[in-house]
C-alpha cells in the first residue's frame, strides 16, 4: 500500500518507492528500504520534501546493516500473492476509489479545487495491488451498481488499463501514467445536465453535441491544475476513433496516441459491459466481439487483440454456466487453455440456490466444461451480495 509522507516523518525501516516532491536540479529517483540516520540526512539535504512509502514494505524498528538506497530505477517485483489474500484488499480500494471519484465530482461541480495528489497516490495502491496479484481488482470491475456507473465506470478504467499496460510491459512510470489517466478520463461528465447523462434511450443530435463535451470540461479543469502533458492528451483522445469519426478531434490513424488508443478500447469495454438504469450489461465476451468486429476501422486491431489476449476470452470475475447446470465465477486464466480457466461455482440453475463456493480447475476437468458466458440478471442473482458475503472475506 503507498503512502505519500513529508521527509520529516521517514523513518528507518520504510520502504521508499519514488520521491513525491523535492526542490533543485538534481533528480532522485531511487528505491528501496531506508536503513540508517545518514541516508535520511542525505535525502533532506538534496531537497527531497516527500517521498511516496511502500507499507507493505515497512519494517519499523529495522536493524537491517547500513546500505545505501540502490540506484537503479526499476526493482524486482513483489511476489505475487493468492487471490484469498488479496481479494479483501482490492475490495477495500474499489470502495475506497468510488468515494474519491464522489469527492473529486462534487468538487468540480461546485468548481472547487481538486488535490490531484489523492487519486495519484490511491491510483498507485492500484497498481501495487495488481502487482501482488492481478485478478483480485479485475473481479471487483464485474462488481456493479445500476446507480453507480459514473462513479464505477473510471475507476474500472483505470484498473483494466493499468493490467493492459502491464501485459504489452510498459515501463512501471507508464503504468502509473495510464492507471491515473483512467482514473480521472471521465470527470468532465459532472458537467453534463443529468437528463442527458442518464437518459434511457438513444441522444438527440444536439445532445450528444452536449455530451461531447465533458471531453473539454475534463481536460480544461485537469490542464488548469498542471497535470502533465502526456496525461491530458491521453484523456482528451479517449473517444477518438483511427477513421476519424470520433470526437472531439476527429483525429485519425497515426494522429492517435499508443495510450489514446489503448483507453479507447478499455473505456469502451467497460461501457458495454456495465449494467446501467436502462439496460442489462453485455457479457464480456460479447463486448469483446462487439470491439473486434470495430477493428480496425475504429480500434486498433493488434491492441485489440492484445487485450482479449490479457483479460482472457472469459475475464476474471466474470459469470459463467457449466454444461452441470452450475453458475461459476472466474478468478483465474490458464496461461494456455484459454477456454479452461480456474472457476469458483456458487449456484445451481437445476435447483435454483446458492451453493457453497467451491473452486474447480477447469483444465484438469475432463467432464466440466463452459457452455456460455452469462449475466447474473438473467438468473435473477442478487451477485454483489453473494459476493461481499461470500468471497470478499
Amino acid at each position: 500500500m503507498l503512502k505519500t509522507i513529508s521527509i520529516e516523518e521517514l523513518q528507518k525501516g520504510m520502504f521508499v518507492d519514488s520521491i513525491a516532491a523535492q526542490q533543485g536540479n538534481m533528480k532522485i529517483t531511487s528505491r528501496g528500504r531506508v536503513s540508517n540516520d545518514k541516508q535520511i540526512t542525505s535525502l533532506r539535504k538534496q531537497g527531497i520534501m516527500s517521498l511516496v512509502i511502500d507499507l507493505s514494505k515497512q519494517l519499523p524498528g529495522s536493524s537491517e546493516p547500513a546500505q545505501e538506497l540502490p540506484t537503479e530505477t526499476t526493482v524486482k517485483p513483489p511476489a505475487e500473492i493468492s487471490f484469498a489474500q488479496e481479494i479483501a484488499v482490492a475490495a477495500a480500494l474499489h470502495t475506497k476509489g468510488k468515494a474519491i471519484q464522489k469527492r473529486m465530482f462534487d468538487s468540480v461541480a461546485k468548481s472547487l479545487p481538486l488535490d490531484l495528489a489523492i487519486p495519484e497516490e490511491f491510483t498507485g495502491n492500484l497498481v501495487s495491488s495488481i502487482d501482488r496479484n492481478p485478478n483480485a481488482l479485475l473481479c471487483m470491475t464485474k462488481i456493479r451498481e445500476k446507480d453507480s456507473y459514473l462513479l464505477e465506470h473510471s475507476l474500472n478504467v483505470a484498473i483494466l488499463l493499468a493490467n493492459f499496460a502491464n501485459h504489452v510491459e510498459l515501463s512501471e512510470e507508464e503504468v502509473q501514467e495510464l492507471a491515473l489517466s483512467g482514473f480521472l478520463h471521465d470527470i468532465g461528465k459532472i458537467k453534463i445536465p443529468d437528463s442527458i447523462l442518464h437518459k434511457p434511450g438513444k441522444l438527440t443530435d444536439q445532445e450528444m453535441n452536449i455530451m461531447r463535451d465533458h471531453v473539454y470540461f475534463g481536460t480544461k479543469v485537469l490542464t488548469e491544475l498542471g497535470l502533465p502533458e502526456s496525461i491530458i492528451r491521453t484523456i482528451s483522445e479517449h473517444h477518438e476513433r483511427l477513421d476519424g469519426y470520433g470526437y472531439p478531434e476527429g483525429a485519425r490513424g497515426d494522429d492517435i496516441s499508443l495510450f489514446g488508443r489503448m483507453i479507447a478500447i478499455v473505456d469502451t469495454y467497460d461501457a458495454i459491459t456495465a449494467e446501467r438504469c436502462y439496460k442489462p450489461g453485455m457479457p464480456s465476451q460479447k463486448a469483446l466481439q462487439i470491439i473486434l468486429q470495430d477493428a480496425p476501422d475504429k480500434y486498433d486491431l493488434e491492441l485489440v487483440k492484445k487485450f482479449i489476449k490479457c483479460i482472457g476470452v472469459y475475464p476474471v470475475g466474470s459469470l459463467v454456466r457449466l454444461n452441470n447446470e452450475k453458475i461459476a465465477m472466474v478468478i483465474k486464466q490458464h496461461p494456455v487453455h484459454s477456454t479452461k480457466p480456474l472457476v469458483k461455482v456458487f449456484y445451481s440453475v437445476r435447483g435454483s440456490h446458492y451453493l457453497p463456493p467451491t473452486e474447480v480447475d477447469l483444465s484438469k476437468s475432463s467432464n466440466t466444461k463452459i457452455e456460455k458466458a452469462v449475466v447474473a440478471s438473467e438468473y435473477r442473482l442478487d451477485f454483489n451480495k453473494y459476493f461481499s458475503e461470500s468471497i470478499a472475506i
